[in-house]
């Protein structure tokens, strides 16, 4: 953990985390945070927020743990409510988000479910609505990532499986949220360097986040016309329980990072303050886009 207070004070960003090398630390999918050494930051004592989406309501997916924990407490610090979405086996990450949210003083609703299956989405996204008063943001972040060396290796189950976590999940919760959003409301979906620079042993989930980049830029320009905008984010090597849980092995999860030029794994906390800015009306002009977070490689 870095010795910062906030995320505002001035230092060295190569040192500013843990840097590798890492123990091997498997856990089973989808694995949870309280589990990694060294601990992930999500922002629990160092975000401090200013208001910026005050009375906003706000749906996140992937909420227990990871980027998707790190933008629910910096929403909630922003003054906003949220909704938490997260697989039921992460009820022990998510009971953390949610104290830590109704502590900044905000609504918490836990909505526990599996967002690969069409009729959850729906209603998901109509519990939000019903237990918020209404929805303003859209955080699309749940993803499924499991490593495999060789096509000739890649089960047809799993392909389908990260497709529909990946992709089909965004695509239905973009698609039931869209008539209740307001103008002025926001959808920020979560692509990845893999869209540019796809490792050989993430087939699937590259394929899916490539998915996700061009879904970003068609739907921007689709509903630009009613007031509403789309963009997305894109972190490179983040410290997450999607590594240590199948989604790297265990030799890769040792060197974590360490490919970046700052040559470390990103934390969750440094990805929240992006995902804010897309949520804002600081972004107001922003819409189509993919910004990059990714430790110094570039979106090409």
């Amino acid at each position: 953990m870095s010795d910062t207070k906030d995320q505002f004070t001035m230092q060295d960003p190569t040192k500013q985390y843990p840097q590798p090398p890492f123990e091997r630390q498997p856990q089973s999918a989808p694995g949870l945070a309280k589990q990694m050494n060294p601990q992930p930051d999500h922002g629990e004592t160092s975000y401090k927020g200013f208001g910026r989406l005050a009375g906003r309501r706000a749906l996140i997916t992937g909420a227990d743990s990871g980027i998707g924990r790190a933008v629910a407490i910096a929403f909630a610090r922003e003054g906003a409510d949220v909704a938490l979405n997260y697989l039921p086996s992460e009820e022990a990450d998510a009971r953390e988000v949610v104290r830590l949210v109704e502590a900044a003083g905000r609504k918490a609703i836990a909505l526990p479910g599996d967002i690969g299956d069409e009729a959850f989405c729906t209603e998901l996204v109509d519990q939000s609505i019903e237990r918020l008063g209404g929805l303003d943001i859209l955080v699309n972040v749940a993803g499924k990532q499991t490593y495999v060396d060789n096509i000739a290796e890649l089960p047809s189950s799993q392909f389908e499986a990260t497709f529909r976590t990946n992709v089909f999940a965004m695509f239905w919760l973009c698609k039931a949220a869209l008539p209740h959003l307001p103008p002025g409301a926001t959808i920020i979906n979560t692509t990845s360097i893999q869209s540019y620079q796809p490792s050989p042993g993430l087939l699937d989930y590259a394929s899916t986040k490539a998915a996700i980049t061009a879904f970003t830029h068609a739907l921007a320009k689709q509903v630009v016309g009613r007031g509403v905008r789309v963009n997305a984010v894109a972190p490179g090597p983040v410290w997450t329980p999607l590594q240590p849980s199948g989604g790297q092995p265990q030799e890769k999860v040792e060197k974590f990072g360490s490919e970046v030029p700052m040559k470390r794994p990103g934390q969750p906390a440094e990805l929240a303050p992006v995902y804010v800015l897309l949520a804002s009306q600081e972004s107001s002009f922003v819409t189509g886009e993919v910004y990059g977070v990714t430790g110094g490689n570039h979106l090409t």
